[in-house]
């Protein structure tokens, strides 16, 4: 151990003769994007492992790996909510180097309102609320409309009818009728929403961003491995661009930690019952494009 000690120190003093300033150590999951995506650009990134990377400056040293420890020693120290673009690591379920991405900051990195969260939230379910509950008013139970016995001389209290709420098999008086539990909800708002919603995932590292996904066959087992190989993973919302594949969907039916959406269906409801969010290339193009699109009036 003296001996690496010792081959850092002098690694750290050949590069401060050099004119290097001395480097920070990186993330152990730390990956060198192309130079080509990086020349004349400022892109931060986030860190999560394995699946996303961190821009090494040009001039930094590189630590040889052997003096690198197996967890995470540094993180990133940036604010969320920057608007700034974002590269991520594009792989598969067999965790294979896809290449790169490049998510819009005004999508993926907006500053985090759980006000706004609630509010979308909020209409979603009353949304969603079939709102068929009836009751039986006065009128419409079946029955006799005779008066059951005289006003006077009987010694009992005055009725006018055995329908009312007070017998039984009477009316409900002031009960719910068939209604929509909706409320209105401003389109931009729904919108920032789903942003806060995605922009908070990422923040988390939690946001996997896949080439395909293509699976070899229909059996659940294979699912099942894949998700074991994800870190700190209990619940995988899946979204694709377009329609779902016969054979993830059959793969993926039997399991209840495990759902499959298009990018059509993405919503903030969904993102939140989810710790983990996979989306495809072509899902996060379709997301962008949606929120870019102008709110019609």
């Amino acid at each position: 151990m003296r001996a690496l000690v010792r081959r850092a120190a002098s690694l750290l003093r050949a590069g401060a003769a050099a004119g290097v300033p001395s480097p920070r150590p990186p993330c152990p999951s730390q990956r060198r994007l192309p130079d080509a995506l990086c020349r004349g650009k400022n892109i931060p990134t986030f860190c999560s492992s394995g699946y996303s990377t961190l821009i090494a400056p040009s001039n930094e040293v590189i630590i040889p790996p052997e003096l690198l420890s197996s967890q995470t020693v540094w993180t990133p120290e940036r604010k969320i909510g920057q608007y700034e673009d974002l590269v991520a690591r594009v792989t598969n379920f067999h965790n294979e180097d896809k290449g790169y991405m490049v998510l819009d900051g005004d999508v993926f990195d907006v500053p985090i309102r759980k006000d706004i969260v609630h509010r979308v939230v909020r209409w979603q379910l009353a949304k969603r609320q079939q709102g068929t509950h009836s009751t039986k008013t006065i009128s419409e139970v079946s029955g006799t409309g005779r008066k059951p016995y005289n006003q006077k001389g009987t010694g009992r209290a005055r009725h006018g009818t055995l329908r009312g709420p007070q017998f039984r098999g009477g009316a409900t008086m002031h009960g719910p009728k068939p209604r929509s539990h909706a409320i209105k909800l401003q389109k931009k708002v729904r919108r920032l929403g789903l942003k806060i919603a995605l922009s908070a995932r990422t923040a988390e590292g939690k946001l996997l961003v896949f080439e395909d996904l293509e699976v070899p066959s229909h059996k659940t087992k294979n699912i099942v491995s894949y998700i074991r190989q994800m870190d700190n993973t209990k619940k995988v919302l899946i979204v694709d661009g377009d329609d779902i594949d016969k054979k993830l969907k059959l793969a993926t039916q039997n399991l209840h930690y495990v759902n499959v959406l298009p990018s059509i269906g993405l919503n903030v409801y969904s993102i939140l019952q989810h710790d983990t969010l996979v989306m495809t290339r072509d899902a996060v193009n379709r997301i962008v494009e949606r929120m870019h699109t102008p709110i019609n009036r």
